[in-house]
């Protein structure tokens, strides 16, 4: 069997559904904290009122063989118990944040499901700066595309566009240069360690943000201008309130 990079099995495949009625796709991955396990996306991806989209359910598939990733299962969960949304979701001084985070019954997964979950060891700290034009992936799932066989992700390669720290017009996101498409909302924004500390050996990658949407310019000319090509990425410290507790 090849060796399959950990980053890989710490995204997810989203679909949303409205009873047994598909709406759409999305992005997510896996966090963890303590002993509890939960599956963050973009707020957008479980409710969007501007668009209608109110589901009431989601499903992910999770690989159940680790000597064969063609096996997998979709694990449902819903979005709603006795009327009241069971996600968590972020809020600061600016207004609502594009994050969102449902915790996983563990107890109710496969018992032989392979997957890897980011840790709060894996956020940014103050002391690790990460400079403008800096390398990055966002591991998803863009139109729903993926490896269908071996139900992996795809990456796709990003630059980092605006200063690392600073909240991009005072808002909780910071800005990707990156080629994205729909289906990619809730995806990882990370950045390799060239030298990982014991712990994150496993998982050797930085999570700097959570993919929300791409950005443009309300008077661009669409006959002249090409689109910005620039995205939002939600600073991912926002795990940590949102996962507290």
């Amino acid at each position: 069997m090849p060796t399959i990079e950990p980053i890989l099995l710490a995204a997810a495949c989203i679909h949303t559904f409205e009873a047994d009625r598909p709406l759409t796709n999305a992005s997510g991955f896996f966090f963890e904290r303590d002993a509890r396990l939960f599956l963050v996306t973009s707020r957008h991806v479980l409710i969007d009122e501007p668009s209608g989209h109110f589901p009431d359910r989601i499903e992910i598939e999770l690989h159940t063989d680790p000597a064969n990733l063609a096996e997998s299962t979709g694990f449902s969960m819903p979005l709603y118990r006795n009327g009241r949304s069971v996600w968590r979701q972020g809020r600061d001084s600016a207004g609502d944040i594009d994050v969102a985070v449902l915790e996983i019954e563990r107890p109710a997964l496969p018992r032989t499901a392979v997957l890897r979950a980011f840790t709060p060891r894996h956020l940014a700290a103050a002391q690790e700066p990460v400079e403008v034009g800096t390398s990055l992936l966002v591991v998803g799932f863009p139109l729903g595309f993926h490896d269908t066989l071996h139900h992996m992700p795809v990456v796709r390669h990003a630059v980092l566009a605006s200063s690392f720290g600073l909240r991009f017009k005072g808002q909780g996101y910071f800005l990707t240069d990156a080629r994205t498409h729909r289906g990619t909302s809730g995806a990882p924004v990370v950045m390799r360690l060239a030298d990982p500390p014991a712990p994150l050996r496993e998982l050797p990658w930085m999570l700097l943000g959570v993919h929300s949407a791409r950005l443009d310019v309300g008077g661009r000319d669409l006959a002249l201008d090409e689109a910005l090509g620039l995205n939002c990425a939600w600073y991912a410290d926002i795990l940590l309130t949102l996962t507290e507790g």
